[in-house]
């Protein structure tokens, strides 16, 4: 009888063993490719004497999104995702078009994988940095130029072939800046995008 508990405590650890190991095979690394649509929260306050509230927007808009993960474990990643500058134009429903500006914004953050066979569900949350550039307003109206803020993330990837899945990915990040008209702050304009996302996953 102890012989065989032996072998079968032996048994139990060589297939928890093959199973992570199976787990495992495809490497830590993971690239996404994703069109993502960003949708603007357009919040934030900006009263400027003689005209109230500004009620500042910017455009919503595609772009492309590419994202870099590495797996800590079958369920623990942590994902950088990056873009290329994206031209936006502001706009007052009190004055029309006040401008255009670029704005990079790369996202860290951390992730949970449920363990799951098939479709591979995650939550993920982290900080996001964005640096506004090319900044081209009307006359005295200015901007400032980085914005901190959280990031939360939801989304699953779908297995399509060995090592290759389709990405559903939705994100609301925080972006927010300082507004000024002749040196003096106005108020802020939150941005807070929500970023909605389909694209292709390599495992490696």
């Amino acid at each position: 009888m102890k012989k065989q508990l032996i072998a079968a405590a032996i048994l139990s650890t060589l297939l928890s063993g093959a199973a992570f190991a199976q787990q495992t095979t495809e490497g830590p690394w993971m690239v996404r490719a994703r069109a993502v649509h960003l949708n603007s929260d357009n919040g934030g306050s900006t009263n400027l004497a003689g005209v109230g509230d500004l009620g500042l927007s910017m455009n919503n808009k595609w772009m492309p999104e590419v994202d870099v993960s590495y797996f800590f474990s079958p369920n623990v990643a942590v994902e950088l995702i990056l873009t290329v500058p994206q031209k936006q134009t502001l706009t007052s429903s009190k004055l029309g078009k006040v401008g255009t500006f670029k704005h990079l914004p790369p996202t860290l953050l951390a992730q949970y994988h449920f363990p799951m066979n098939g479709f591979k569900p995650y939550v993920g949350a982290g900080i996001n940095y964005t640096r506004f550039s090319s900044v081209d307003l009307l006359p005295g109206v200015t901007m400032d130029k980085d914005s901190w803020g959280g990031a939360l993330q939801v989304g699953v990837d779908i297995p399509l072939s060995k090592s290759l899945y389709l990405n559903l990915d939705l994100k609301k990040v925080m972006i927010r800046t300082d507004v000024k008209v002749a040196g003096n702050k106005i108020g802020d304009f939150k941005a807070d995008p929500l970023l909605v996302g389909v694209g292709l996953g390599w495992r490696f």
